[in-house]
């Protein structure tokens, strides 16, 4: 056998910075659980950040329709954009930092936030490997709660996803080691108060709205550590609902029961780790009609942010068909915010018209191309609709 003492050591080295930081991290989350009391505040500032690709061109529609719904309030001066730039690859890049520092500090300002898909490099794109911007913005803002609903009334699916956010094998990506030319370590990261909030969240969430039924997804059978110490988490937090159905299910087993037509109208809400809840939420939302579709929340207990759950689709800017993009999936995180500041009556409002655009009515249809409708004309499709429902 080689000697690879010198390599071990420098892994070593890495291994113990890693969970310095995420020791520290812990202290901090467990000692910081006050939320934001949205009715308490005098104005209520919504950052709208467009981010890469089509991500400026959805969330202009967004924010428009946001205007549109929101004006009599941005008049009374209770409601107040902030529009940040500085997301794009090339600017995160020039500084070599996943959020640039100013427009962190921009970030912190809003209360919510709006945000288009940014672009995160791979191996082999022309980018230097920095962190997603997705990724550090949760861990900086501590949204530890990614809400992702999934509905198709026609077919009896009503799905709402808690993927734990801040965790689990997304929360030091960037910082695995490769220990030789033949060996790389990545880290999966489970602590106690960050199963814990994740799990009272979608409890609470089922209690309030009467779901009735919350599953644990995990693969708990293999991975024991961090999805044992998950999945027996969770199971204690389910003690406290007992009028709430638990059940858990192995990840795998799950996306089989998802496609099975005589088993998936049982799921309500699901809790789950990190990187599953990323891949499975995309499965998901192929049934509502594709990730252009489906909206996501991020929430923690003093911010909020609020996104399209898919990329920023270089391929349409380059080919010259940005103005066809979809803004389905800003809409409906648009209606998430809408509740989470406090005007659900006015995010029931824009979900209905949605739901008549997309399912119902269906006069203009988004193809991505210049066979369908642009994002503009949709948007105001939208906003016609809403006349109608309000």
């Amino acid at each position: 056998m080689k000697n690879y003492e010198a390599q071990i050591a420098a892994a070593k080295e890495k291994f113990e910075a890693v969970l310095r930081s995420q020791l520290e991290r812990n202290e901090k989350i467990t000692s910081d659980k006050e939320d934001t009391d949205f009715s308490a505040l005098d104005k209520i500032v919504i950052g709208i950040c467009g981010g890469d690709g089509i991500g400026p061109i959805i969330t202009d529609s967004a924010k428009k329709v946001l205007e549109y719904i929101l004006a009599d309030e941005i008049a009374k001066g209770r409601i107040e954009f902030n529009v940040i730039d500085g997301l794009t690859i090339e600017n995160r890049v020039a500084h070599m930092q996943a959020i640039p520092d100013d427009v962190m500090a921009e970030l912190k300002k809003c209360n919510v936030i709006l945000k288009g898909p940014t672009t995160t490099p791979k191996k082999g794109d022309p980018w230097p490997n920095i962190e997603s911007a997705n990724v550090a913005m949760r861990k900086a803002l501590d949204l530890y709660a990614n809400v992702r609903p999934v509905r198709v009334p026609e077919e009896g699916i009503d799905w709402t996803f808690f993927r734990e956010n801040t965790e689990g094998s997304y929360a030091v990506g960037s910082q695995g080691v490769a220990v030789t030319d033949e060996l790389s370590v990545d880290f999966c990261i489970t602590t106690t108060e960050g199963t814990e909030r994740i799990a009272k969240a979608a409890f609470e969430y089922a209690r309030k709205n009467k779901k009735g039924k919350v599953s644990i997804i995990t693969k708990a059978n293999i991975i024991k550590a961090t999805d044992g110490k998950f999945l027996d988490i969770c199971q204690k937090i389910a003690k406290n609902y007992p009028e709430i159905e638990t059940d858990d299910w192995f990840i795998d087993i799950t996306t089989a029961k998802l496609i099975d037509p005589k088993r998936r109208t049982a799921f309500k809400v699901f809790v789950l780790p990190n990187l599953y809840g990323d891949i499975i939420t995309d499965e998901a939302a192929e049934f509502q009609g594709g990730v252009g579709t489906a909206g996501s929340a991020n929430i923690g207990h003093r911010y909020a942010m609020f996104e399209a759950i898919h990329g920023s689709a270089p391929r349409m800017i380059s080919e010259g068909r940005g103005k066809y993009a979809d803004p389905c999936s800003m809409l409906r995180a648009t209606v998430m915010l809408l509740s989470h500041i406090g005007y659900q009556e006015k995010a029931d409002a824009l979900e209905k018209a949605l739901d008549i655009c997309m399912f119902t009515e269906k006069k203009l249809v988004i193809t991505g191309r210049d066979t369908g409708a642009t994002c503009e004309e949709f948007s105001e499709y939208v906003m016609q609709t809403l006349e109608k429902v309000k």
